[in-house]
């Protein structure tokens, strides 16, 4: 029994940890909220040019305010579980459209995620070098489809596999 909870605890103490950090680390509002209106790539990503090339120049780093968690199936039953946190680089000025769009990333990457652990991507050395390139590139497609131009990439800052 206690196994079978382990999985689920350490992945509720996670997310708990990820929302602590990022509630803390989160940075102050660069002005009243009709500024982010005004905000270059704040504007729907309709009006973004198809997959643009990222921009140089100086970048924030954005986290996510909570860990995804990620069930690996064994058959019909769950075998692991991988937690991973993820941060989204952008144009310098520009994480408020991060944060306004949140919820449909969050989806998107769920997504992308989800795909990935059916594709077998968390088996095996799911840390290595081609993985992890497949995988922040699908992530980062999403982010760039989502939020246009302001979008460079996404990284991982965290991942961890628990086997049931």
């Amino acid at each position: 029994m206690i196994r079978m909870l382990l999985p689920v605890l350490m992945a509720i103490a996670g997310t708990g940890a990820g929302v602590g950090a990022a509630l803390l680390l989160a940075p102050a509002p660069e002005g009243p909220p009709a500024a982010a209106a005004d905000t270059p790539g704040a504007t729907p990503p309709e009006s973004a040019a198809a997959t643009p090339e990222p921009q140089s120049g100086p970048s924030d780093f954005v986290g996510l305010n909570n860990q995804f968690v990620i069930p690996i199936l064994d058959g019909e039953r769950i075998g692991a579980m991988v937690v991973l946190s993820l941060s989204i680089e952008v144009a310098a000025g520009n994480a408020q459209a991060v944060y306004a769009r949140e919820p449909k990333l969050r989806d998107g990457f769920l997504q992308v995620l989800f795909d990935h652990a059916n594709r077998g991507g968390f088996d095996g050395e799911f840390t290595n070098a081609n993985s992890m390139d497949v995988l922040r590139r699908m992530l980062s497609e999403v982010a760039r489809d989502l939020l246009g131009a302001v979008a460079r990439s996404v990284l991982i800052t965290e991942i961890a596999r628990q086997n049931t």
